[in-house]
């Protein structure tokens, strides 16, 4: 028999991804619900109709919420009370689940799944305008699931459909969503990111003041690329010593003493109920 689904944003960014993957599966059965015009365009290109919210959810064995984190204590506060009793509400990102927002409903699933995205190492497809940078169409990656709520075997029911709307899949892992909010927004986010437009900062600082800026360019992505490497052990060789130096001088510079306080657990909580109260 198969398991029926209420995509909710089928059309959107990350809703047209996981159409794809679902629309011919044949595990599944699909409803997908798209409230924009455009979303709606979107899955008139994909091939599949547009279902009604309420008739699907009535139907639903499992409802993806492919919407924003701003948008899920509004819509989750609407459709979990219509669902039926066992129906697993399943989550693309640990910030809802994590900040309390989603109802108090004890006899309600509820699953996060969250992709790892493409590696940055050990995958050489080469980068152009189609290039596959999230995942879920051509590029393998792995997956973490966290069933935050609900009966054990509801895991490999959340897991299995996980490996299908994120494939190809290199390995599935299963954490919490506790720990899934300290890898995002605390690490990927807080941290890297920042750490990353630093970077873009810094070399847009060398092209203003006369780098020319194609081999500014080339010189940069191409030592990010091996300072990675480095750092994270792939490269079987470490930093020169005028390199540990430069570290030695300048580390405490960019990063204040307490910087990992991004880290802590209630910083992270106050994060995520941020995100998920942003614009309301």
């Amino acid at each position: 028999m198969k398991t029926r689904i209420t995509l909710l944003g089928a059309g959107g960014k990350m809703g047209c991804r996981l159409t794809a993957n679902l629309k011919d599966h044949a595990n599944y059965e699909v409803d997908y619900v798209e409230v924009s015009e455009e979303g709606r365009d979107r899955l008139v290109d994909l091939e599949v109709k547009v279902a009604t919210q309420d008739e699907a959810l009535a139907q639903a064995d499992v409802v993806i919420l492919a919407i924003p984190d701003r948008a899920i204590k509004t819509v989750a506060s609407d459709v979990v009370p219509k669902l039926k009793p066992g129906t697993m509400v399943f989550g693309l990102d640990p910030a809802a689940a994590h900040a309390g927002v989603m109802p108090d409903r004890p006899d309600i699933t509820y699953f996060v799944a969250h992709p790892c995205h493409p590696p940055l190492f050990g995958d050489t497809a080469p980068a152009g305008p189609e290039t596959d940078w999230f995942g879920g169409r051509d590029r393998s990656q792995s997956v973490v699931c966290a069933l935050h709520q609900g009966p054990e075997e509801h895991y490999a029911v959340g897991e299995k459909l996980a490996a299908v709307i994120f494939a190809p899949i290199l390995r599935m892992h299963r954490i919490t969503v506790a720990q899934m909010a300290l890898l995002e927004p605390a690490v990927v986010e807080s941290t890297c990111i920042c750490c990353v437009m630093v970077m873009r900062i810094a070399l847009d600082r060398a092209v203003e003041m006369g780098v020319p800026r194609e081999a500014a360019w080339d010189f940069v992505l191409g030592h990010i690329r091996t300072e990675l490497a480095i750092v994270f052990g792939f490269a079987e060789f470490p930093f020169s010593d005028g390199a540990k130096k430069a570290v030695q001088q300048n580390m405490e510079k960019l990063f204040r003493d307490d910087w990992e306080n991004v880290l802590d657990p209630n910083a992270i909580r106050r994060s995520v109920r941020d995100i998920t109260h942003a614009f309301a």
